[in-house]
């Protein structure tokens, strides 16, 4: 089981949703950097379930940074978190039957039934808690260097945010609201998110991201595009089933005439006049914003009576969930991308300057 990322900065995920602790570690963090503890906590407080459109499993989020800090600065040794599971109830899983569209089945038959499958075990969305907790620092270590991150919903069923346009404004708005939309249209969106969850149903849409101010030349050709590590980045979040940069899969419908980035010197400065290849050329980052889009699948968990199959009687059944669930994973997924970008971007920026970039 392979749970690293990175190349000069190396992040690793530990932990089961209903183990006694989950967390992760960063390797090759450089001494020095402040650790912003407040910071922290009200990174991972985004990311905790709020109001009745959320599961009800709400977990404190108690850490302990437990190496790598001293002082309240990095040490340069690897620093590990650990954040502690209180608010368990396993008895609501069944390891025989298994939930469509989990990762239920896939991970018995890949582990021969030896996976901790309570919550999903270490598929849950749990786990997404140390990524913000380490994300966080890396986003205070971009910050330094003037890079921006911000992600909003731009559609959840019908409710359609407005795109990035002034994107230094709309990032800093989105990173002091708890809710993650451009437009003022949190309430309407949490009324339509309560009605999907009295439904018994769950639901889907798209969350675009910007990165803004990052310079020229981060990424390679071929196997390790900027895209392609943000990419595999990405669609390690449980829920994200797509992603397109730029104008992404409208490229299809368009003439190159129509769609080229066209270019001119302005006061002896080279200026790309339009941004629908998304920041990036080559695989590489042009220093124009990066801009992409995720589709979020709807929620697995439903209360909606659903086919499946009981392994150990090998009989088909029909299942109803009825634990503590999401009924819209896309409330919560933003800060969880941020974080985990932010982690990525700072290993793609030491590994092509160094890891005394940061000092």
């Amino acid at each position: 089981m392979k749970n690293t990322l990175g190349n000069s900065l190396i992040f690793t995920l530990f932990g089961e949703s209903h183990g006694e602790y989950i967390g992760a570690t960063l390797d090759g963090l450089v001494a020095g950097i402040k650790v912003d503890e407040e910071f922290l906590k009200s990174q991972l407080s985004k990311r905790r379930p709020n109001g009745v459109s959320s599961t009800s499993r709400i977990e404190k989020d108690d850490f302990k940074i437990i190496s790598g800090v001293f002082n309240g600065y990095t040490s340069g040794s690897p620093l590990t978190i650990l954040i502690k599971n209180e608010n368990i109830r396993s008895e609501d899983y069944n390891q025989n039957i298994f939930r469509p569209s989990h990762a239920d089945y896939v991970a018995y038959k890949k582990y021969n039934g030896f996976n901790d499958y309570r919550g999903g075990g270490h598929f849950s969305g749990r786990l997404t808690a140390p990524i913000v907790a380490l994300g966080s620092i890396c986003f205070k270590m971009l910050e330094t260097k003037g890079i921006k991150i911000g992600s909003h919903i731009l559609k959840c069923g019908e409710i359609k945010d407005s795109p990035f346009k002034d994107f230094d404004k709309e990032i800093d708005l989105l990173n002091a609201k708890d809710v993650p939309l451009i437009d003022q249209k949190d309430e309407e969106l949490e009324n339509r998110i309560n009605k999907i969850k009295k439904d018994g149903d769950s639901i889907g849409g798209i969350v675009q991201v910007c990165i803004n101010h990052l310079p020229v030349g981060l990424g390679e050709p071929w196997f390790s595009s900027l895209e392609g590590v943000i990419a595999n980045a990405m669609f390690s979040i449980g829920g994200v089933k797509g992603i397109e940069f730029g104008e992404g899969f409208n490229f299809a419908n368009k003439l190159g005439s129509e769609i080229n980035d066209q270019m001119e010197i302005i006061n002896e400065e080279i200026k790309i006049k339009t941004n629908n290849n998304g920041g990036i050329n080559g695989g590489i980052s042009n220093g124009l914003p990066v801009i992409f889009n995720l589709a979020i699948k709807p929620t697995p968990s439903i209360a909606k009576e659903q086919m499946s199959v009981d392994i150990k009687n090998k009989e088909n059944v029909k299942l109803s969930l009825k634990g503590r669930h999401d009924p819209a994973i896309i409330r919560r997924i933003p800060i969880v991308v941020n974080s985990l970008l932010a982690i990525v971007l700072c290993d793609e920026l030491q590994r092509r300057y160094g890891e005394d970039y940061f000092k």
